[in-house]
């Protein structure tokens, strides 16, 4: 079965957000610094990630580094 990666840059919000597999009901956990982790809510696994400001970030010129779930 194929896996896949939905990659998603809203420019208004300044908001990049990538999510993992099939859409599932889901909340958000912040990891600070304008990260957030999206987790199912029937499993709790990592379904995916949202990085506010990415325009700044660029600026700063920072890396972040995420872990990527098998899914």
């Amino acid at each position: 079965m194929k896996k896949r990666l939905h990659i998603h840059f809203d420019t208004e919000g300044d908001l990049l957000e990538l999510r993992f597999g099939k859409v599932t009901p889901s909340y958000y956990e912040d990891l600070g610094n304008d990260i957030f982790e999206r987790h199912d809510e029937k499993t709790g696994k990592i379904k995916g990630y949202a990085f506010f400001n990415v325009r700044k970030r660029k600026e700063k010129v920072r890396d972040i580094e995420v872990m990527i779930p098998e899914y």
